[in-house]
């Protein structure tokens, strides 16, 4: 058997990889709730994404915190289908090369699909973490170490890859990872504490000459504000086949 790769490298989903084709569970639960938007997205993340069913009590307490009416919950929801962004499939077939990569996902049981993004993006990534396996959420670091434990990795060799600057990079700096941010454009949110992060060009995966943390943005450690792909300076590997932990998310061999 080949030698597993010594990195990890987890890649959250909706709006990293690619998105839903129309509104899923928590999208229709935030438009049906009074809460701001961003407040109805935070008590999902504590009261909805990490059960691995909807059971009454959950639908129950999940309205009350949204203050919607339990009658207008929508159980029988399919998931949406998931479109990959241009060059997804180009990035993680390169990042399956030197690392083990996994999925690190906020998601509801319902929304989760794990069997459907394992046709899409199999075989690059070896396995999938929805918040609704592992019943944490991110950015909480239980989360990260999940997967970290997992894997039996270290957090000096995992990496975290997203586009949710509280959930993703706040996240993954909290639990000692080091982040890689989807900023499509976005500026830094906050410039209160540096990041740990490198550039790297996502079309050859290393580093372009005369590029530091600090040559395009003039600060040291900033994210950089296009999209970007980050991996360690290992030779490259092919992805070899495991056998995974099925756990609740019904894994298979990859």
């Amino acid at each position: 058997m080949t030698e597993a790769p010594p990195f990890l490298v987890t890649v959250d989903v909706g709006g990293t990889l690619g998105s839903a084709d129309g509104p899923g569970l928590a999208m229709r639960l935030a438009e049906a709730s009074p809460l701001p938007a961003g407040r109805a997205r935070e008590v999902m993340r504590t009261s909805l994404h990490t059960h691995p069913a909807l059971t009454d009590p959950v639908v129950a307490d999940v309205c009350e915190a949204l203050r919607i009416p339990v009658h207008a919950f929508p159980r029988d929801l399919p998931p949406a289908p998931f479109r990959l962004f241009p060059g997804t499939m180009r990035a993680l077939r390169q990042m399956s090369a030197v690392a083990t990569v996994a999925t690190l996902s906020n998601v509801t049981c319902i929304d989760a699909d794990t069997e459907g993004l394992r046709d899409l993006l199999s075989p690059w990534v070896t396995d999938f973490f929805p918040s609704c396996r592992i019943g944490y959420t991110k950015p909480d670091p239980h989360a990260f170490q999940a997967v970290i434990e997992h894997f039996g990795a270290q957090r000096d060799q995992a990496i975290h890859v997203g586009d949710d600057w509280a959930c993703d990079i706040e996240g993954a700096v909290a639990s000692g990872i080091r982040p890689v941010w989807i900023s499509r454009g976005r500026q830094a949110p906050t410039k209160t504490w540096s990041l740990n992060m490198a550039c790297w060009s996502p079309s050859t995966f290393r580093q372009p000459p005369n590029t530091s943390p600090t040559s395009q943005q003039g600060r040291p450690n900033e994210p950089l504000h296009r999209n970007h792909c980050l991996l360690p300076t290992v030779p490259p590997r092919h992805p070899r086949r495991r056998s995974v932990d099925p756990g609740p998310g019904g894994s298979r061999t990859t």
